[in-house]
């Protein structure tokens, strides 16, 4: 499975980003899929994820939505009330399997990041 992340850039606190990432290679609907992010000299951390079931961390509960088009092989990442702490690079990966996974090892594919900056 190939991974290609975008929809990153820059705003102000409050304001609202999409980030998208395209599968292509195999059965996207197979896969559960996981945004993470990674800010500076932080451990990268999951942020959504969404198979038959969704996560969200708590500290974008209320505010982030995961979803997934199948027919596109396209899995979103809707951000609301952005605040300068969800500043990192947002990855996303995908996990074999029906089950969300929330740990870092259970995903098999990597998109390259895609940097989002929240300035206050």
């Amino acid at each position: 499975v190939q991974l290609q992340a975008s929809g990153g850039g820059l705003v102000q606190a409050g304001g609202s980003l999409r980030l998208s990432c395209a599968a292509s290679g195999r059965t996207f609907s197979g896969y559960g899929m996981g945004w993470f992010r990674q800010a500076p000299g932080k451990e990268r951390e999951l942020v959504a994820a969404i198979a038959w079931t969704t996560y969200y961390a708590d500290s974008v509960k209320g505010r982030f939505t995961i979803s997934r088009d199948n027919a596109k092989n396209t899995v979103y990442l809707q951000m609301n009330g952005l605040k300068p702490e969800d500043t990192a690079v947002y990855y996303c990966a995908a996990a074999s399997g029906y089950r969300v996974k929330t740990r870092e090892i259970e995903y098999d594919y990597w998109g390259q990041g895609t940097q989002v900056t929240v300035s206050s």
